[in-house]
């Protein structure tokens, strides 16, 4: 019977354009990064065809949630992502969020142990401690969760090039404590994939560090039967700039690819599978993110089933960790960033996300203080408790805009999918370099977006505030960290069986050679030994080498988007003079200093100022200030651009620019980007750079100021 309110599509699009004055409903047509056109009205007949509807939770393929009662019958974990500085301050600052509600921990560690050094190293002087914790052996996994119990606690570690040594350690940490392997509860990221596409903290080449990654999915799915083996990690492509039709498409041909990698091991499939975890990135397009998480639920089902035929039903169900957007947090205006994460923590959790990490409002220039954390960890807890999200399962089903868009998603990431798949699957398609090049494009696009004022970002572009906000940094003595870890590294030696060490490295080099051999099981015996993650990790690097990625740049993106701005031209017009006037481009060169592998930026930069017409040279990640200055001397820059991501700037920039005097009586400029704290600009400045931009910094108006600053350079007389 129709109902006495029923009125058809027809006279809403004229009711519509009388108060459009005229204009056609369709004028309300926008069109996403994803190149998915959102209406202005969903009905009913936006839900034919659609395959994913009537669906329940708990049931394959787990669109509306891996449990029948979700939220309802236990919430979410709060699972906060943190480790700074030293194990010891580390686990105080754990153990004291433990205290206030965190159901979980998520371990953060820094760039040298990510990269498999040692804190003693020098090409990692600038980089202990600073972006998470810094681990060099057992006896520093030991104080990390000294009196956290381990049988108890779930573990979730952020970890992927060096994850032989840091899991290795974590075992026998526990052991040391009481607690046998398979009582140990938690993830360990394991994602060496999306390391080649955006993230960068690799160490070994792709096909070695295939090997690692099934060899930890057979050696935990043998002793380890609660611990998840891997998590499949789209996070860091929406980071890096993938839209999200990219981020779900990749992300699930990971998974694909790590499963067939497993079996290739010898592995059946429901032996691991029911394992394996996933972890999203959850940003500003509300709707997307929650429509992203249900599709790719049936996506995994789906495909699993397709491919690989498990009988056990937890093999197909998409278990998600998710974290609230880093990139849309602005250093401008920082306490809208509180909103933000909000606002990401509400889609997270409407999507359905088993455990969920939120970011503080400060962390776009620094780690989060007490103060932050506790804001943001405040945040779950009044969507938890205040809000009544939890009393129903999956609140949206049925939306027509949320199933629409939920179904759009999945056919545009299933012509992803297949498109890689034709290439041969992920890992041939991440050797060719095509997933990184298309989120390179995705994220020259965004930006440019930002710069022209297309893309709304409150406090950055729009609605500006009139002062700067004051608030307090978590500042970390990187040298004192590091004389620290130093010592402890002395003491360690000191009172080991270097015979027992030695012994057992020259296993693990020698099971390096072999298919057969697992090199978890051989890092673990390693670790016992007090084998440091240096030594294990060059003991793999003897067989293995040290993976060395190239760059080759997205370029047209940034300038075909902005072409007809007017800051844009004006910029491009005085370049252009600049050209005419010198018979040369201005040139700059940008250089990544340190062990942070994050490259979003500076691509993104070298694109732009290629677009407007600068010669930009792009140095290789991982440099130490020494190898850059020989860089400069080899290209004789107008510009050096240091790019720093990971608090390490204020040791190692300073000591590039002495480099570079040392070696060059030149007028080079020197601008610093990335996230440096406002109150790190002084000290900067004073060691000789010329320009700072921080995040949120508009790319054309950057270029516009150092264009003016390599004009009004007292001597050019040297550069030809």
């Amino acid at each position: 019977m129709e109902s006495k309110f029923s009125r058809t599509l027809e006279e809403w699009k004229n009711l519509a354009s009388k108060e459009l004055k005229g204009k056609n409903s369709d004028s309300l047509i926008w069109t996403t990064p994803e190149g998915i056109d959102i209406q202005p009205l969903y009905t009913e007949n936006d839900l034919k065809g659609l395959d994913h509807l009537n669906s329940l939770p708990g049931f394959s393929p787990f669109l509306r949630g891996p449990k029948a009662t979700m939220y309802a019958g236990r919430p979410w974990t709060i699972r906060q992502y943190a480790g700074f500085s030293t194990a010891k301050e580390s686990n105080e600052f754990y153990k004291k969020n433990l205290a206030a509600g965190q159901m979980g921990l998520s371990v953060a560690f820094d760039l040298a142990t990510h990269r498999g050094y040692d804190s003693d190293h020098p090409r990692v002087s600038g980089d202990v401690g600073m972006s998470g914790v810094a681990i060099d052996s057992v006896e520093d996994m030991k104080l990390l969760f000294d009196e956290i119990p381990l049988d108890k606690m779930s573990v979730s570690m952020t970890m992927n090039g060096a994850v032989l040594p840091v899991l290795a350690n974590y075992i026998v940490a526990a052991e040391e404590q009481g607690v046998k392997a398979k009582q140990l509860k938690g993830t360990i990221q394991n994602d060496i994939l999306k390391e080649f596409m955006v993230r960068n903290t690799y160490i070994y080449p792709p096909k070695e560090s295939m090997k690692i990654v099934s060899d930890i999915i057979e050696y935990t799915a043998k002793h380890m039967p609660s611990f998840n083996s891997i998590s499949i990690s789209g996070y860091h492509m929406q980071e890096a700039g993938a839209n999200q039709v990219q981020e779900l498409a990749f992300t699930i041909a990971d998974g694909i690819e790590y499963v067939r990698a497993a079996i290739n091991k010898g592995l059946q499939v429901d032996d691991f599978a029911p394992r394996l975890s996933f972890f999203f990135a959850i940003g500003m397009n509300f709707f997307m993110e929650i429509a992203k998480l249900r599709a790719a639920r049936w996506l995994w089902a789906n495909l699993m089933k397709k491919h690989f035929k498990p009988n056990n039903i937890k093999s197909m169900m998409l278990r998600t960790h998710c974290q609230t957007s880093g990139v849309s947090l602005t250093e401008q205006d920082p306490y809208n960033n509180v909103v933000r994460t909000t606002i990401e923590a509400m889609a997270a959790v409407m999507g359905g996300t088993q455990s969920l990490h939120t970011n503080a409002f400060d962390e776009a220039v620094a780690l989060p203080t007490d103060f932050s954390a506790r804001i943001a960890r405040n945040t779950q807890l009044i969507l938890n408790e205040e809000t009544g999200i939890t009393k129903t399962v999956d609140p949206l089903a049925g939306s027509y805009y949320v199933e629409a868009l939920t179904g759009r998603l999945i056919s545009s990431a299933e012509k992803l999918i297949d498109e890689i798949e034709k290439l041969g699957g992920m890992t041939k398609a991440v050797e060719k370099g095509i997933p990184k090049s298309m989120i390179e494009e995705s994220a020259a696009r965004r930006q440019a977006g930002i710069d022209s004022g297309d893309i709304t970002v409150v406090g950055v572009n729009k609605y500006k505030a009139n002062e700067d906000s004051k608030f307090d940094v978590l500042k970390v003595d990187n040298n004192e960290v590091r004389e620290l870890q130093i010592k402890s590294l002395i003491k360690l030696k000191n009172n080991r069986d270097d015979q027992k060490v030695t012994e057992s490295l020259n296993k693990l080099t020698e099971g390096a050679k072999k298919q057969s051999s697992n090199l978890l099981e051989l890092s673990v015996e390693a670790a016992r030994n007090r084998a440091t993650v240096g030594e294990i990790s060059s003991a793999l690097e003897k067989v293995f080498s040290r993976h060395e990625a190239s760059y080759s740049g997205v370029t047209g993106v940034y300038g075909n988007e902005l072409n007809k701005n007017d800051n844009y031209i004006f910029v491009k017009k005085t370049i252009d003079d600049f050209v005419n006037k010198n018979n040369r481009k201005p040139r700059i060169l940008i250089v990544k200093l340190g062990q942070d592998g994050h490259d979003r930026g500076a691509h993104v930069v070298a694109s732009a100022y290629e677009d407007l017409g600068f010669d930009v040279k792009v140095g290789p990640l991982f440099q130490t200030p020494e190898e850059s200055a020989q860089m400069v001397k080899l290209y004789m820059p107008d510009v050096v651009g240091a790019s720093s991501l990971a608090g390490g700037h204020l040791t190692l920039i300073p000591e590039m620019i002495q480099y570079i005097k040392n070696i060059l009586n030149k007028n080079i400029l020197i601008i610093a980007g990335g996230v440096i704290p406002q109150e790190d600009y002084e000290k900067l400045e004073e060691a000789g750079v010329d320009a700072i931009f921080g995040p949120g910094t508009n790319i054309t108006d950057a270029a516009r100021r150092i264009i003016g600053l390599i004009e009004q350079r007292p001597d050019k007389s040297d550069i030809k």
